[in-house]
Order: C-alpha cells, then structure tokens, then sequence
C-alpha cells in the first residue's frame, strides 16, 4: 500500500486577510440591517434613533440589567 500525499498548496497571507476582513464587514452589516429593521419597521421608530448612542445605552441596560 502506498500513500501518496498531494502537495499542500499554501495559501497567501493577503488572501486570508481579506477573507477575514470581508467576514467581519458582513457581519457588521447584518448587525446594522437587523438594527434598522427591528427598530425602525418593527418599531416604527425614527431611522435616526438607531444612530444615536443613547439607544444603545438603553438596550445594553435592558439586556443586562440586574
């Protein structure tokens, strides 16, 4: 029995890092449309209440309250 191993191809560094990268910015994405849609449709809130840090403030403190 022989066992032949292929050649392991070696991926560039540049490669990865964009891989990475773009896996990073669609999940910021994703994070961002379901803030949108969750508060402003489901909500019915202003558009401009999603940017604003006291919303998060207030959605950190209910999550996590004691």
């Amino acid at each position: 029995m022989r066992q032949d191993k292929k050649p392991v191809k070696k991926r560039s560094g540049w490669i990865i890092l964009l891989r990475i990268f773009l896996i990073l910015l669609f999940l910021g994405l994703a994070l961002f449309g379901g803030a949108v849609v969750g508060y402003v449709v489901l909500g019915k809130q202003d558009f401009s209440d999603v940017l604003e840090w006291s919303t998060w403030r207030h959605v950190f403190d209910l999550v996590f309250a004691p």
